[in-house]
């Protein structure tokens, strides 16, 4: 049986604040609207280390680009909405999705806890985008496979 190739990529190279778009590159994948955080605010703790990353300069919008398909895509989230993670193909064809479906942030009465994971399946993913529609959203241990 041949086992997918993983790949976890490590947040904690990046600084405070960097514009994260093409640190990723080696793996073939570009970021769209995130910066790297070492949140203060408690609400939104790092699941490890210490850096997340968040959507901006746009709230609650993130896209992650593959110029190879991949096969799966898992990561964790905190957000003040609901959030939905979607993987489409080159033609933006809609394959997968998943959703928490509600504000998950620390120190709250949720009954989703910080740091929620997300993942999709689909053969020939090249796209993802996490939305939490104007919420705010940090994203940590992002990973995928071919």
């Amino acid at each position: 049986m041949i086992r997918p190739f993983s790949i976890h990529l490590n947040l904690e190279n990046l600084k405070c604040f960097e514009v994260v778009e093409h640190q990723f590159e080696q793996y073939g994948i570009t970021i769209k609207n995130a910066i790297a955080l070492q949140p203060s605010n408690p609400a939104y703790p790092p699941r490890y280390g210490t850096n997340v990353l968040m959507c901006a300069p746009k709230s609650g919008w993130l896209e992650v680009i593959f110029s190879q398909p991949i096969c799966g895509f898992c990561c964790h989230v905190t957000s003040s909405q609901r959030t939905i993670l979607s993987a489409y193909d080159h033609q933006s064809k809609l394959l997968s999705s998943a959703s928490i479906e509600g504000p998950n942030l620390a120190g709250t009465n949720s009954e989703i806890p910080a740091n929620a994971q997300l993942s999709v399946e689909a053969p020939h993913i090249y796209r993802i985008t996490l939305n939490s529609f104007d919420g705010q959203l940090t994203v940590t241990d992002l990973s995928f496979e071919f």
